[in-house]
């Protein structure tokens, strides 16, 4: 049995710091273990409230980052050292880790070793796919809102990847679809309303 700690415990650490400040390296380096599985959640975490830009941008961008990367086969991420100095306010940090711990908690609890697949090396490019998308969609979600099921998609899929539990990917994945349906709708209204001012 591993002995390393909860992801839940990690996050309360990092929001616990006494800097004013979190830095993306600060938590690349707290989740070295989990590799890409702790990272994919962390990145979801802010997302899952409300967040004034560029919040979503900037954890949409690294989740592309990382996502491409899983797709490419690396086994761990890699972020240029210029992203490693970005950082986001650790109140805001610490609020989001505080109002997802109860659910974190009790998915911790639930979660277990199922469908392994996830776990192979086909198994990480198709979740680094899935992630890829949840990214992709962050960049053009609604502001303020349009984000928070995307959130919670990347956060599932991460936890999921942590417990190498594939049956909480997959309902990242549904909940990453619906994410993107949102999106899509939003982006069409934004589009007609866009030409009608034009015509």
């Amino acid at each position: 049995m591993s002995s390393s700690p909860r992801t839940s415990v990690i996050l309360l650490e990092l929001a616990a710091g006494a800097d004013e400040r979190l830095t993306i390296g600060e938590l690349l380096a707290a989740l070295r273990q989990q590799a890409f599985a702790a990272l994919i959640l962390v990145l979801g975490l802010p997302n899952c409230l409300p967040m004034p830009p560029p919040i979503p941008l900037l954890f949409g961008f690294l989740l592309c980052f990382v996502g491409l990367q899983m797709v490419a086969g690396r086994t761990a991420p890699w972020l240029p050292r210029r992203v490693l100095q970005r950082s986001l306010s650790r109140a805001d940090f610490a609020r989001a880790v505080g109002r997802a711990m109860p659910a974190l908690r009790r998915l911790e609890q639930w979660s277990r070793p199922r469908f392994a697949i996830v776990g192979t090396p086909l198994g990480i490019r198709i979740v680094g796919g899935v992630v890829l998308i949840i990214a992709l969609t962050l960049l053009v979600a609604a502001p303020f809102i349009g984000q928070i099921p995307l959130g919670l998609a990347a956060c599932l899929v991460g936890l999921g990847l942590v417990e190498r539990d594939g049956l909480l990917v997959l309902i990242g994945a549904i909940v990453g679809a619906i994410g993107l349906g949102l999106t899509l709708g939003f982006v069409l209204v934004l589009i007609r309303g866009v030409t009608a001012l034009l015509l």
